[in-house]
């Protein structure tokens, strides 16, 4: 089993940072795939960005050169760092894992390709 604990979240203003966190615990094998997921009131959730056991990443058009997702091993935690936050940044944010995601290549993979999930955290961008 793996469990994610997400914190971090809050508010921020336009043109503003944040940056959330991950912590992981449970099998390494099975989190060698990690990516972050947001979801805002009344829309799909939709990937934001992912990294994979080799440190490559990929991101969702609208977060690219704003968002950074990087990973501690030693600490086994997972980091977003969000620049230049927009309004329609706001959302819950998800920390996701699973064994093998295939390439990443043509970006963040679908949600379902993701295991486990942690419980999510807020993240409010004021105009």
């Amino acid at each position: 089993q793996v469990q994610l604990v997400e914190s971090g979240g809050g508010s921020a203003q336009t043109g503003g940072s944040l940056s959330l966190s991950c912590a992981a615990s449970g099998r390494t094998a099975n989190r060698r795939c990690m990516a972050w997921f947001r979801q805002a009131p009344g829309k799909e959730r939709e990937g934001v960005a992912v990294i994979d056991y080799g440190g490559r990443s990929r991101y969702a058009d609208p977060v690219k050169d704003r968002f950074s997702i990087s990973k501690d091993n030693a600490k086994n935690t997972l980091f977003l760092q969000m620049n230049n936050l927009k309004p329609e940044d706001s959302a819950t944010y998800y920390c996701a894992a699973t064994s093998w995601c295939g390439g990443i290549m043509g970006g963040v993979p679908a949600e379902t390709t993701f295991t486990y999930w942690g419980q999510g955290t807020q993240v409010t961008v004021s105009s």
